[in-house]
């Protein structure tokens, strides 16, 4: 017997070495293929970019996979203690493993096993490691060999400290969000060390499977499933009972993060950046490569530059009238419901969506935008209120089928059903004024001179209306405002701002046709001085100055300023016929404004990789002296500026004196109620299609712009001097209110001398119609009357041209605004 049983026990042994050998070759074939682990060391996963203002404000974040990454010691104990209780307690522990846990889920499967019930795993973090980084997520006993053997060697290589950060950092929690910096950002707009212990719980819950425990479609489960994890918690000693019954005794209280634009107004500025980085870098790198971007925009500059834009159009538009409503619903039963899935306009908090419902004492009743709670669902609440007859006055012009026609009640222009756009009157409950969106366009600019540093940029009046960016995707006409470049080629060549130019009828043979500019209103002014010529915005003397100069000396200085590419150097351009671009005709204006150094507009001041490196740097001057680590008596550190001179300083600040006339008495008088040292030019085109102004201090340029995106005109007297100075006054005002005035330096060497505002010639400071003018060493006043441009007049039949009247029209200033 004890033979026997020897014998058996011995084919035992031999079975079990056979069956080891066997299951030794099995493991063995199936794992000779296995993915190198030492990947996990090089680990970068895709990360979010995130831009910024300049005050540190986020801007906006960028990604595929929404997710911070965060090294281990970042993560606070607690939130740790919550996904070791919730996914594997034994962490710390087993050598990749858990046997134990392991040796339960075969048990329970096999009691399961025929029921349909889906198998139970019992994967550690070291092997759900595996499988994200390593292995597919394949349902079969390969790949859980795979896993086990991969985690045996994970765990010999790495720390369990290592392995943790990198399960924390790359599992997906749902909506979106990846790793437990962006989960946390994600469902409750917070960093992950103001967690509290419910929220840590909740978002350890999730890894089993997002969609099953989703805060509002499966609010139930989902809050069943984190109190289970908080009695874990409790169970192994990472919390107290207490803290653990006030824990679940909350809710859920998720409040998912919103994507895209953060910012307030923003949201122009942001699009341009985002396009910015994809044509340096790549999609892969702005939605994968955790760039931290700083830009140039200052906020509170961008709020005043989008109020300024917005009144101005609204006050342009409300002048021609109403259009109609957004759209038609029904009002018959509950109008909340319809009217809940008409788009609002996101960026335009201050005006709701709302329906008429019918008139209430001369006044139209409305049913305003019921709003949506976090989980997307319609509010029941249902508001009204009142458009009064004078909150709707200006709607009283309304254009029905594209004919402009005047009502006598309200109730004339708004019927039942009715979709409008409404603002509350402060201090009111239930009065509204009614509100359209500006059909007209327009954008607005504003600039550093001395970096080229884009401040605020807006492009429209609602990004959420329409993301064409007016500032640098329409290609507009300039119109006068290209002058300060002709003036200032010639300035740069020999001329000066008391040489005189005929503005007198001129006409100029293209090809077999007659170009006969004009000036705007039709009147001219007879010889007079390029100061006038510029603060008058006369037509007829800019073209017979380029012409004077050649139109290839105009279009070498629009080339170097930036304005063209290639400029075709015909006469029309000289009056701003071709078309360019807001930001580079401020990009143009900040030449003048800093002496004449060329810059390069930017919207990005650095960027950042993942970890910290900068790889980009707009301001590339050199100052070696700024990095001293202590004051020696060494003097002031000294920023060195090597950038292009494409313009004579002198000259800058001649051109600059001579705008600053246009603001003075010129085409842009307004802008002097501001009180401040400010040069600018206005612009209009022909039939009043586009309308300009810039202008500058000595340390900010602003350049505004209004028109119809497909070109027509605006009406008559819709001038650059009456649309875009007014929207250019309300920005600078705001803007400059906490600034002291500065005043544009004089160069050295610069003279001052007093001419004759009419002749140009020297005169006696402190006599009427005497004006204080620079010249540049060398030059001055003529000692002889000369007019440029009088051989057109003695061709067209000699002196006797220049009439008494058109020297009294020199004296009265007479000649068209333009």
């Amino acid at each position: 017997m004890i033979r026997l049983i020897g014998y058996f026990f011995g084919v035992g042994i031999v079975l079990a070495l056979l069956v080891a050998a066997g299951v030794a070759i099995y493991v063995g074939d199936l794992t000779k293929d296995l993915p190198d682990y030492e990947v996990l060391a090089k680990y970068e996963p895709p990360v979010t970019t995130r831009i910024h203002a300049t005050d540190g404000a986020l801007m906006a974040e960028f990604a595929r996979e929404r997710r911070l990454y965060l090294p281990i010691q970042a993560i606070p104990d607690r939130v740790k203690a919550a996904f070791l209780s919730a996914e594997d307690k034994n962490f710390y522990t087993h050598p990749g493993v858990d046997v134990t846990g392991l040796m339960r889920a075969v048990l329970t499967n096999m009691r399961n096993f025929g029921s349909g019930r889906r198998p139970v795993g019992a994967s550690t973090i070291t092997q759900q490691v595996a499988k994200n980084f390593l292995l597919s997520s394949d349902q079969t006993m390969q790949r859980k060999i795979k896993e086990m053997v991969l985690a045996f060697r994970i765990e010999q290589a790495y720390s369990k400290d290592r392995i943790l950060e990198l399960y924390l950092n790359e599992i997906f929690f749902g909506l979106g969000a990846y790793g437990i910096a962006g989960a946390a950002l994600t469902y409750y707009d917070k960093s992950v060390n103001e967690l509290t212990l419910a929220e840590s719980a909740y978002l350890a819950s999730l890894p089993k499977g997002p969609s099953n425990y989703h805060p509002f479609r499966n609010t139930q489960r989902a809050i069943e499933r984190r109190n289970w994890v908080i009695d874990q918690m409790v169970a192994n000693g990472y919390a107290t009972e207490d803290e653990g019954e006030k824990a679940k005794a909350t809710g859920l209280e998720v409040k998912p993060r919103r994507r895209g634009s953060y910012l307030f107004a923003g949201e122009y500025f942001t699009e341009e950046v985002r396009r910015d980085i994809i044509s340096r870098y790549g999609e892969d790198a702005l939605y994968e490569g955790g760039l931290s971007v700083r830009t140039t925009l200052d906020p509170k500059l961008q709020l005043y530059a989008r109020t300024a834009l917005q009144n101005g159009l609204l006050r342009y538009d409300t002048l021609r009238g109403f259009r109609g409503p957004v759209t038609t619903i029904d009002v018959s039963g509950d109008w909340g419901v319809p009217l809940g899935e008409v788009e609002a306009l996101s960026d335009v908090p201050e005006w709701q969506l709302a329906v008429v419902l019918g008139t209430e004492d001369g006044s139209i009743s409305i049913g305003l935008r019921p709003d949506r709670d976090v989980s997307g669902e319609l509010s029941k609440t249902r508001q009204t209120g009142i458009i009064a007859a004078e909150d709707m006055r200006w709607a009283m012009r309304h254009v029905v089928d594209g004919k402009r026609l005047k009502a006598n009640a309200p109730e004339e222009v708004l019927k039942p059903g009715d979709v409008v756009f409404v603002e509350k009157k402060a201090d009111t409950e239930r009065s509204w004024t009614l509100r359209q969106v500006p059909e007209i366009g327009g954008a607005l600019v504003a600039m550093d001179p001395h970096t080229g540093r884009v401040l605020a940029m807006v492009g429209g009046f609602s990004y959420a209306e329409s993301q064409f960016n007016r500032a640098t995707q329409a290609y507009r006409q300039p119109g006068s405002s290209f002058k300060p470049i002709v003036y200032a080629a010639a300035l740069d060549n020999g001329y000066t701002p008391a040489s005189v130019v005929l503005d007198a009828p001129i006409s100029i043979q293209v090809g077999n046709d007659v170009w006969e500019p004009k000036n705007y209103g039709g009147k001219f002014a007879g010889p007079s001085t390029l100061r006038a010529g510029i603060e008058r915005s006369r037509n007829l003397m800019t073209v017979r100055l380029a012409k004077d100069m050649g139109m290839n000396v105009v279009a070498e200085y629009a080339e170097h300023f930036g304005i063209y590419d290639k400029m075709l150097p015909v006469l029309a351009m000289s009056l701003g016929s071709g078309e360019t671009t807001v930001m580079r005709m401020v990009s143009a204006y900040a030449v003048m404004a800093n002496g004449g150094k060329q810059i390069t507009p930017s919207l990005i001041d650095r960027i950042q990789d993942r970890y910290g490196k900068t790889v980009y740097k707009h301001d590339r001057r050199e100052c070696d002296a700024c990095v001293a680590s202590e004051w020696e008596g060494q003097g002031e550190p000294e920023v060195i500026n090597d950038r292009e001179q494409v313009l004579d300083p002198m000259t800058a600040y001649q051109i600059t004196s001579m705008m600053q006339g246009v603001v003075q008495r010129g085409t842009a008088v307004t802008i002097s109620e501001l009180g401040r040292p400010i040069a600018g030019k206005t612009g209009t085109t022909n039939d009043e299609k586009d309308a300009w102004f810039i202008g500058y201090t000595p340390d900010i340029v602003v350049g505004v712009f209004m028109g119809y995106d497909t070109p027509r005109p605006m009406g008559h007297g819709s001038t650059g001097g009456g649309l875009a100075a007014p929207i250019f006054k309300e920005f600078m005002a705001n803007a400059l209110k906490d600034m002291r005035p500065v005043d544009f330096q004089v160069p050295e060497g610069m003279k001052i001398i007093p001419i004759d505002r009419k002749t140009g010639m020297q005169a006696s400071a402190g006599q009427p119609g005497v004006i204080m003018e620079a010249f540049k060493p060398g030059t001055g006043p003529a000692d002889s009357y000369w007019v440029i441009g009088m051989e057109d007049l003695e061709n067209a039949g000699g002196p006797r041209a220049i009439s008494p009247q058109a020297n009294r029209a020199v004296n009265s200033g007479a000649g068209g605004l333009y």
